[in-house]
């Protein structure tokens, strides 16, 4: 069966990857890795380049770069967005990134794939105002807008199953041993 589906995604590539992986665990153990540095305030600047997988050192085709910042409401530059609306643009990526290729997989083309999210934060938790409050989102709700030659239920299910197969999904909504350390 030959599909004109062109969503861009070389679907046989991660089918072929799958395959290879159930054979090889090892080779699926990735580190991914971010280098930060302080600026001043509560500015940082993140870079990204390196990380571990496929059992060697590899390396993105440029280093990334990324600023975090507060607004000016809380007293900072506003230089560019907070920590926590990372998060948000991770998950809609990661989502996204799931939506085409599962739809490509499921021979569907898209049009468009638009999200919007909305995490709602209670901020006291953060500046200590109650103890009581949790420092994070208290929940994240995405939306998805997509434009596709699929029924309301294909694309339903093509977005459960990018949600399913989601790393930031899943790294959000259970819980994942951090360690923090001063060398």
């Amino acid at each position: 069966m030959t599909t004109s589906t062109d969503n861009g995604v070389n679907v046989q590539a991660l089918l072929e990857a799958r395959e290879v992986l159930k054979g090889a665990p090892e080779a699926a153990q990735f580190t991914w890795r971010a280098e930060s540095k302080w600026q001043n305030g509560v500015h940082s600047t993140t870079k990204v380049q390196k990380f571990f997988g496929l059992g060697a050192e590899q390396t993105h085709k440029a280093e990334h770069t990324f600023d975090a910042d507060h607004p000016e409401i809380f007293a900072a530059t506003d230089n560019d967005i907070t920590p926590i609306e990372y998060l948000l643009v991770g998950l809609a990526s990661c989502l996204t990134a799931g939506v085409a290729s599962v739809a490509q997989n499921r021979g569907i083309q898209l049009r468009s794939v638009e999200a919007s999210l909305e995490g709602h934060h209670d901020i006291r938790g953060i500046l200590g105002a109650d103890s009581d409050v949790r420092n994070g989102f208290n929940d994240i709700k995405v939306t998805f807008h997509i434009d596709a030659d699929a029924s309301k239920q294909e694309i339903e299910a093509i977005v459960a199953q990018s949600q399913k197969r989601s790393a930031v999904f899943d790294a959000l909504t259970n819980p994942t041993d951090v360690t923090v350390e001063v060398a």
